[in-house]
């Protein structure tokens, strides 16, 4: 990483009052392009610098969400590939590594007197645990995430039934078609609801673990309001 690089992580860990004069003040050191990239560094929101110190300051909680992202999509795609896989047991490990994290974006963020909005933390950080690719670097978000749900498989390749043939030629003159097998065709028929089934179980049980999220964010704004 270049000391340009280092200095700007720098910018994203400190306090979100500081960033404007912090920037202001970095560009000053530089010239030509790099004084320029400086200046257009866009100043986080509050939601995504709350994100950001979790992954500054409390790394392991940050790694194990992600880890359990990870872990939810690789098991949505066995299943989708027709694989066992422990979909609800991954989506539950997801779960708790996604309260933690929020617990400690709200406790970092609370420590520079601010309160981040508890439902753009936890949809930053499913966003953020379960997307293939974001646009900006981790540590260096400047606006909140949208979870990406079931889409995040969008891309994964299921392996096709072979078919048969529409037709055989014979010679170059007389086309033959097949007979009919039955066989294949019930085998095909059932790989299909197979599949289709699978794709179903798969979308229920994420549907299931997003529910459960809600029900303990709920809870958890329930519970300190009845303790404060």
């Amino acid at each position: 990483m270049s000391t340009l690089d280092s200095r700007i992580d720098d910018l994203y860990r400190g306090t979100l009052d500081a960033f404007v004069g912090a920037r202001t003040a970095l560009a000053k050191t530089l010239a030509g392009a790099d004084a320029q990239r400086v200046r257009k560094l866009p100043k986080p929101t509050v939601v995504p610098w709350a994100v950001n110190q979790v992954f500054w300051h409390s790394r392991s909680v940050f790694d194990r969400l992600k880890k359990s992202g990870e872990r939810v999509r690789e098991a949505q795609i066995a299943t989708l590939e027709g694989r066992k896989a422990d979909v609800r047991g991954a989506a539950d490990t997801h779960r708790r590594a996604m309260a933690d994290a929020v617990r400690e974006a709200e406790r970092l963020a609370g420590a520079s007197g601010l309160n981040p909005d508890r439902d753009g933390l936890m949809r930053t950080f499913e966003g953020l645990s379960l997307a293939t690719a974001i646009q900006e670097t981790p540590g260096r978000l400047t606006r909140a995430l949208q979870p990406s749900g079931f889409e995040a498989l969008a891309g994964v390749i299921v392996k096709a039934q072979p078919r048969e043939a529409a037709h055989l030629k014979a010679d170059s003159t007389t086309a033959v078609r097949p007979k009919p097998d039955l066989a294949n065709a019930r085998k095909e028929e059932a790989a299909r609801k197979k599949h289709e089934a699978a794709v179903r179980k798969a979308e229920a049980a994420f549907e299931r673990a997003r529910r459960r999220m809600e029900e303990a964010a709920d809870a958890l704004k329930r519970s300190r309001g009845q303790t404060s």
